[in-house]
């Protein structure tokens, strides 16, 4: 497709943190016939499609993590360092180690000094410049330092500035189109995230291969003992938490708990204290029910499950919230957190009953990709409310929408009263999940909106 048959994918962040981006690289390599070079940090593992492909190439830049030690009270002057040093890494690979590409495709945040080094690249070695809008930069540098700081509004013009020099752009979703057009001067074509092949509904045998794989995440972390410790304790070998076999047969307990997941990146734009008070609600309200029943049978009907929540992701507020999570004592709720390789990932979605999305977005334009994965998996979703989010969680159809912890337990409530057989609501936004999941994928969505852009972009540089 392009002079040179090849493509340069930038992220300056963890790239298997970064799964649009690896999805682009793939989609690159496999729809547009590019050899792939991909500048970025290590860390997380990629998914296998990435490292196996031929035609994909990672090059891993080393972070400059003894910054980190330097005093708070010096943060200012550490962002500047480390934009600094960051500048000069992306300089050595993007001008000299990366062979010259037909397109640059950088993600947008972080802004600086990730756009000034691409767009630098590509003009010195006339290629494409394409940025991929998942977010506004400035808006998260200013969760940490305020709107009025001088750095944001720095930050905030770099970001403008390069970004509208970018000879193409996409972005996430029609509010950050509209944001981008009349306020930056970027017109950006909308390519929403849309779950590649592996995100579907877990058959039964990979369900239970999951979850004997997962036992020992599963038992019960120091300083906490609740019903999912005493349950691994007593179970047979032939079980887990959620299946039985026996010979080749494979089946689903009905006396399981239901399996709520939710995936965070632990930072301040996700409220997790929202699912934690929601949680003690819940299980305060089934404790109560539970007592005032004691004499008499529950129907199916009127039956509520014990909950675990399985809570994936990395971040720098994971510990604080591991603390209180300890310090709960909870009877019908248990809390798991851990961090799954990524051909896991799809599987525990699969197998989960339901959602809990917490984004909230530090723009209020973007979506979260994570509820995306979920819906591809046919897994519904209860999520925070805020701007934008309608645009893919549809209130009452594939999931719910809560402003408020007390909404989110009644909302669990709602859902999970009869589980599992006679939870009518439950299945009902199932099948939504399940029609939103299969109405589009990554790849369709790439060849329609992003393949005709690169296309244009990258003749537009090689007839000038």
């Amino acid at each position: 497709m392009g002079k040179r048959g090849r493509a340069c994918v930038v992220v300056l962040g963890d790239l298997g943190r970064s799964p649009r981006m690896q999805y682009h690289a793939l989609s690159l390599a496999r729809q547009a016939s590019f050899q792939v070079d991909i500048v970025a940090y290590g860390g997380s593992i990629p998914h296998e499609a990435v490292l196996n492909h031929p035609s994909i190439h990672i090059h891993t830049m080393a972070q400059p993590r003894f910054i980190q030690y330097f005093p708070k009270i010096l943060y200012p002057v550490t962002l500047l360092l480390k934009a600094f040093i960051q500048f000069t890494m992306l300089l050595w690979f993007l001008f000299v180690k990366v062979p010259a590409p037909d397109i640059f495709l950088v993600q947008n945040p972080p802004s600086v000094p990730t756009l000034i080094a691409v767009k630098w690249a590509s003009s010195w070695r006339r290629a494409a410049f394409v940025v991929d809008w998942h977010n506004f930069g400035y808006t998260l540098l200013a969760l940490s330092l305020g709107r009025n700081n001088l750095l944001v509004s720095l930050y905030r013009w770099f970001e403008n500035h390069y970004g509208k020099m970018a000879t193409g752009s996409l972005c996430v979703t029609k509010a950050m189109q509209h944001e981008l057009d009349q306020n930056w001067g970027v017109r950006a074509k909308v390519l929403y995230d849309q779950p590649p092949e592996f995100f579907r509904p877990a058959l039964l045998e990979e369900r239970h291969e999951l979850f004997c794989r997962v036992r020992k995440d599963l038992c019960h972390p120091i300083g906490v003992y609740d019903f999912i410790s005493r349950e691994l304790e007593n179970q047979e070998l032939n079980e887990t938490l959620f299946t039985t076999k026996f010979n080749a047969d494979i089946s689903l307990k009905q006396n399981r708990p239901a399996l709520v997941v939710s995936s965070t990146s632990w930072t301040p734009d996700e409220n997790f204290g929202i699912l934690l008070e929601a949680a003690v609600m819940y299980d305060r309200r089934v404790a109560a029910r539970s007592k005032g029943s004691e004499t008499a049978e529950i129907s199916e009907e009127q039956h509520y499950p014990n909950l675990l929540f399985i809570i994936t992701g990395k971040g720098p507020e994971k510990e604080m919230y591991e603390e209180k999570i300890k310090r709960l004592n909870l009877r019908h709720v248990a809390f798991r957190t851990m961090w799954l390789a990524a051909e896991d990932y799809p599987l525990l979605l699969g197998s989960a009953d339901l959602g809990v999305c917490l984004h909230t977005s530090s723009s209020g334009l973007d979506l979260p990709m994570k509820v995306v994965d979920m819906f591809g998996c046919g897994l519904p979703v209860c999520s925070v409310s805020y701007s934008c989010i309608q645009e893919l969680v549809k209130d009452g159809k594939n999931g719910l929408l809560f402003s408020s912890s007390s909404e989110l337990a009644d909302q669990l409530l709602i859902l999970f009263k009869g589980f599992p057989g006679n939870c009518d609501a439950l299945m009902s936004l199932k099948a939504g999940a399940m029609e939103t999941g299969s109405s589009g994928r990554w790849a369709t969505e790439w060849e329609d909106c992003a393949k005709p852009l690169i296309t244009q972009v990258v003749s537009q540089i090689a007839d000038s």
